[in-house]
């Protein structure tokens, strides 16, 4: 590094740290009208990167959604609407309050009807005692008449094992009380309620290191445990066996997750669980965004008196709450089947072919083709969510919503090559990524073209905040012609590429449908 650098801000043109993908602005523009407008009323308030607004939002709509609706994409192409949403964002990013400003209706409605229950469980409560008490006796009883003359024992024992057998088949069954978020329930545990009290829910967490650092990801039954995830997005059926308690099988059920997850978290799970990520096809299942930071941009602001497109937006959920919910007999899920128009399906088949096309070996997607290959589908869960949400009385998935969808789910497929090409560098390439970005936005919020080293040493991205990773961090960045260290006097200071700082910032903008 030269720190006797002449003119710090005469820089030649900067080579790029790697061959990834710029991040692209959020396509704004492609939401529904009245998702958009919570979403932009959201925004102007919390001030969190727009993307992880606009992704929570479609996940609380996936949460609600799902029991109602499946999807067709053509004949025999039928499936669920449930999303798996996945923010990566740092600490301080206002996460749970991105959940929270969308999630409130389903809060209320999940109190509210825990609360009407109460006396079903109590009466559910004492028959299923009375009933315990009936089949501890008549065990009682059969094992006493082993002790008779053989011939009245086996008469007995046949009447008795008789009685066993019926009060076994008519076990007082619970009372399905709709439970739709968890938070941090193994696989096994969310299957057992799924099956056991209410057959849709949704894994929702803005600190998903509950999730991804949970013991299940880190064990031996990972593999198992990312399967049976995979399962319930597929809209399959798990079985699982237990030796010590009870067996059962899940049928008829739909899961969303909606996580956000800090960056160290989600490198660790990849790190902790090797290729399974991956190679299960988990995370491909996932509509990724990772978003720039906001912060240092967020001025303080009252909250407005009143949120009028936020508070459609809960009537809106609260209707699709309270509408019934279809069930079989067996207490499995009967959503209603929406297909998509003529002219839908024309447009998804077109969007189907262009991704596929980009699979080939050497093509645009051949290093995502495992997120590339479920894109269309995901694409297809959107639109159904676009359609229903905003017209809960459609027979089908129109033209309009389904080119939002795929718009909305090609950014997404994006963000997921940003990632995982990022995500394959080296620590020490991949500090430099952070501290590039970190300078770059730096500067143009103070419009300055240059850091004192001890601001960085204090106040940089943590991964930098020791002297020999920050010396050889900002050699990386020196010899990409991004970056230098140059000494005046007894200060140190870091002088960004002025051509850098000229780029044009990114807006979550884009061009009308």
């Amino acid at each position: 590094m030269l720190n006797d650098f002449i003119n710090p801000l005469d820089f030649q043109q900067p080579l790029s740290l790697t061959d990834n993908l710029e991040e692209k602005p959020y396509p704004k523009d492609a939401l529904p009208l009245s998702i958009r407008n919570a979403v932009d009323e959201a925004y102007n308030f919390i001030k969190a990167p727009y993307p992880m607004l606009a992704t929570a939002a479609l996940g609380t709509i996936s949460t609600v959604l799902q029991a109602h609706y499946d999807v067709t994409r053509a004949d025999k192409l039928n499936g669920p609407s449930s999303l798996f949403t996945l923010t990566i964002a740092d600490s301080g990013e206002r996460k749970s309050t991105c959940d929270g400003i969308f999630s409130k209706p389903i809060q209320i409605y999940e109190a509210e009807q825990a609360e009407f229950a109460k006396v079903a469980i109590q009466i559910y409560t004492a028959n299923h005692m009375a009933w315990e008490a009936e089949v501890s006796a008549t065990k009682d009883k059969i094992k006493g008449f082993t002790k008779g003359s053989e011939n009245a024992a086996k008469a007995n024992m046949g009447f008795h094992k008789k009685a066993l057998e019926n009060l076994m088949l008519n076990e007082p069954q619970s009372p399905k009380v709709p439970r739709l978020i968890y938070s941090d329930a193994t696989p096994e545990a969310l299957a057992y309620s799924l099956y056991k009290n209410w057959p849709a829910g949704s894994i929702t967490s803005s600190e998903a290191g509950l999730v991804f650092g949970s013991h299940g990801m880190r064990s031996e039954s990972v593999m198992k445990n990312l399967g049976m995830l995979n399962t319930l997005w597929d809209g399959g059926e798990l079985q699982i066996e237990r030796r010590s308690s009870e067996s059962f099988r899940v049928k008829g059920a739909r899961l969303s997750m909606s996580l956000q997850v800090q960056e160290p978290t989600i490198r660790s799970f990849f790190d902790a669980s090797g290729n399974l990520a991956r190679g299960t096809g988990f995370l491909a299942r996932f509509l990724l965004a990772w978003p720039a930071s906001t912060q240092g941009s967020r001025p303080f602001s009252e909250a407005p008196k009143e949120w009028p497109f936020i508070s459609q937006f809960h009537q809106q959920l609260t209707g699709l709450l309270n509408k019934d919910v279809a069930l079989t007999e067996g207490g499995a899920l009967d959503p209603e089947l929406i297909p998509l128009s003529i002219e839908a399906k024309a447009e998804w088949v077109r969007f189907h072919d262009r991704i596929e096309e980009m699979l080939k070996v050497g093509g645009e997607l051949s290093d995502v083709r495992d997120v590339a290959s479920k894109i269309a589908d995901n694409a297809v869960r959107i639109a159904l969510h676009f359609q229903m949400f905003c017209e809960p009385d459609s027979a089908e998935i129109n033209a309009d919503n389904l080119k939002r969808a795929c718009v909305i789910a090609e950014w997404h497929l994006n963000e997921s090559r940003r990632f995982f090409g990022e995500l394959a560098l080296s620590n020490e390439a991949a500090r430099a990524m952070q501290l590039d970005k970190w300078l770059i936005k730096y500067c143009k919020q103070n419009q300055t073209e240059r850091v004192s080293k001890s601001d960085l040493l204090r106040s940089g991205p943590m991964a930098i905040r020791t002297k020999d990773i920050l010396e050889k961090t900002l050699g990386e960045l020196h010899s990409k012609l991004r970056a230098e260290l140059v000494t005046e006097g007894k200060s140190q200071w870091v002088y960004v590429n002025s051509l850098l700082l000229d780029q044009i910032d990114s807006k979550y903008m884009t061009e009308d449908i």
